[in-house]
């Protein structure tokens, strides 16, 4: 007794863009544009606002920015377990669902921020409520990109993955500009005592209009074939292993792969988006509505670059691009931080667009080159591990390790040092990785079926021969 595999391997994808892909780009994205949306606000008020309003002052301005970004670190220690526990139930039930729920949740968290009491009214209340909502958001958004970047995959063809696939990676800095727009629409017309009184609850609230728009236009999509039909055929022969030990078990190189990847590309974002609203505060002395002014530029520019890169990605493949992106990525420290020094807008803002033009070329490959690392049964699994065990290493700690090494040394050598490094681990793991460019999901799915089969049919003979006797 064998199994039979159903799953039909192509050759080649039909001329034109499938039918709904548009729709389903924009239902990914919409979703992507909310929790970054919110993800983000939290990244600039932990700068802004919550370092004041949520936290005891300590002896610096520095350490009072550090303990929000010690809170500010909790959410990425969250997306793991929830990149894990949505993968489950992603793989099981489907992408579409999940999407909804992580919309939903993440929304809920983040309105209720804005409501929070602060420390001067309720002492080390205020933070521990704090901490709580970003756990939650932070579980939240590690469900989501994992779902996002795979209804797109899924249903892409395989000659132009990389750049339909990207675009929910477009959908981050989108909703980091949204952000951006928000902040500098409330510090622009209210008073700095308003905006720390009451201002900057309204940023947070406004949250609730986007999640119900993304929420609408995820109601209008449906799974990709292909999981459909990967479903039929697990539900055919009994298999129920989706968890994150089948993909440990089953495709450990996939998942230590992807970890690679995302290291030194996290860890830049982080100090480009997040770490520079400190540097440029605190050690250059620009005004805050200033330095939004040049990251809402940056994210628009972030925005229209990682399409290109993922085209790029189709033409001349994943590995090129990517390790492109991560050498480039290990030599910005060294001339960006001086470039701010300068306290010349033009060099500042430029400054900051070359980090995150170096950034689109690893991000945006990544849903592609991770999609086609797993067959369609653990794929979310698998992706969402490898994608956001890293964040807990890599992005959360950076704005702290960088704060931490610019109040030591009073100088950011040592911060272009750690990111050189980051990159290299990432360049190592590019070299390290198979390339995938224009493999058709389904005969992924067809080598899985077959090795799943292999591995099934000595269980099944001991049995029937079992029962014989």
């Amino acid at each position: 007794m064998s199994v039979r595999n159903t799953l039909r391997p192509k050759g080649s994808d039909p001329g034109g863009i499938p039918t709904g892909l548009r729709r389903v780009v924009a239902a990914s994205m919409a979703g992507t544009v909310v929790e970054w949306y919110e993800f983000f606000l939290y990244g600039t008020a932990a700068t802004l606002v919550f370092s004041k309003v949520f936290f005891a002052k300590g002896t610096s301005d520095l350490d009072a920015i550090l303990a929000a970004f010690i809170t500010y670190a909790v959410g990425f220690a969250a997306r793991p377990l929830g990149g894990i526990v949505f993968g489950y139930f992603g793989d099981r039930y489907g992408r579409k669902k999940l999407l909804q729920f992580s919309l939903l949740l993440v929304g809920s968290a983040t309105f209720l921020m804005g409501c929070l009491p602060t420390f001067g009214q309720v002492g080390y209340l205020a933070p521990a409520l704090l901490v709580t909502l970003r756990f939650i958001q932070g579980f939240a958004v590690g469900g989501e990109w994992g779902g996002a970047v795979l209804l797109v995959a899924e249903h892409s063809p395989s000659k132009s993955r990389g750049f339909w696939a990207s675009w929910p990676q477009a959908g981050v800095p989108l909703g980091n500009l949204l952000a951006t727009v928000a902040l500098l629409a409330l510090t622009s017309t209210l008073s700095d005592a308003a905006f720390l009184g009451w201002g900057w609850r309204v940023a947070f609230w406004l949250s609730a209009i986007v999640v119900l728009i993304g929420y609408y236009i995820r109601t209008k999509v449906t799974d990709a074939p292909i999981f459909v039909e990967a479903q039929q055929q697990m539900e055919q022969i009994k298999a129920h292993s989706f968890t994150v030990f089948e993909v440990l078990k089953r495709y450990p190189r996939g998942v230590f792969t992807a970890m690679g990847l995302r290291f030194g590309e996290n860890i830049m974002y982080y100090l480009v988006v997040t770490f520079t609203i400190t540097y440029l505060k605190v050690h250059v002395g620009v005004d805050t509505k200033v330095i939004l002014w040049w990251l809402l530029v940056a994210h628009a520019v972030h925005f229209l670059a990682i399409p290109v890169a993922g085209q790029l990605s189709d033409r001349f493949g994943r590995r090129p691009v990517y390790f492109i992106g991560a050498i480039t990525a290990g030599t910005w420290g060294f001339f960006a931080f001086p470039m701010m020094d300068s306290g010349h807008n033009a060099i500042i803002m430029s400054a900051i667009i070359i980090g995150l033009i170096f950034h689109a070329l690893m991000y945006a490959a990544q849903p592609a080159i991770m999609a086609e690392m797993f067959p369609t049964r653990m794929r979310y699994s698998g992706v969402s591990l490898g994608y956001q065990v890293t964040s807990i290493v890599a992005g959360s700690l950076a704005p702290i390790i960088a704060v931490r090494l610019l109040d030591k040394f009073g100088s950011a050598v040592p911060i272009a040092w750690y990111l050189a490094g980051a990159a290299a681990v990432t360049a190592v793991a590019v070299y390290f990785a198979r390339e995938t460019n224009g493999i058709a999901l389904e005969s992924i799915d067809l080598a899985d079926a077959e090795t799943l089969a292999t591995a099934t049919e000595p269980a099944i003979t001991g049995t029937v021969g079992a029962e014989v006797k």
